[in-house]
């Protein structure tokens, strides 16, 4: 499975610039190709991050966690999201987790990662509590 250049620059900018709040990425079935699906903006939250995974297509997604740990310290983690519904197709699926690894390594800053399968799996409760 390929990685377009375009992901990898994106995630830098995600990363270094803080350009983007976070991005969503999904495979190109035609070219064998992971792209990029959306970026959300700076000003973006996380209902929009949760909003903008569809109901039953699979998609792989970084995003930028903003949060005051215990000692009230500002802290930023970039969490790594597998998003895979229960009613996207099988052979979707299959073709996600055999290539999650691989896009992985591309993405050089992934400090936690998440894997989900309905929103529930990916609450706000869930992300705070793998963040700190």
């Amino acid at each position: 499975m390929a990685v377009s250049d375009e992901c990898k620059l994106k995630f830098q900018d995600l990363k270094s610039k803080r350009s983007f709040r976070f991005i969503t990425f999904k495979i190109d079935e035609k070219t064998q190709q992971v792209v990029v699906d959306r970026v959300g903006q700076p000003g973006e939250t996380y209902d929009d991050f949760t909003e903008s995974m569809p109901p039953s297509e699979c998609r792989y997604a970084v995003y930028d966690f903003d949060f005051v740990t215990d000692e009230n310290c500002q802290k930023s983690k970039i969490f790594f999201v597998s998003w895979s519904p229960d009613t996207s197709r099988v052979r979707s699926k299959m073709l996600y987790a055999s290539s999650k690894d691989r896009f992985k390594r591309e993405l050089d800053g992934i400090q936690v990662e998440l894997q989900a399968t309905d929103p529930s799996e990916m609450s706000m409760d869930i992300v705070k509590a793998r963040a700190l």
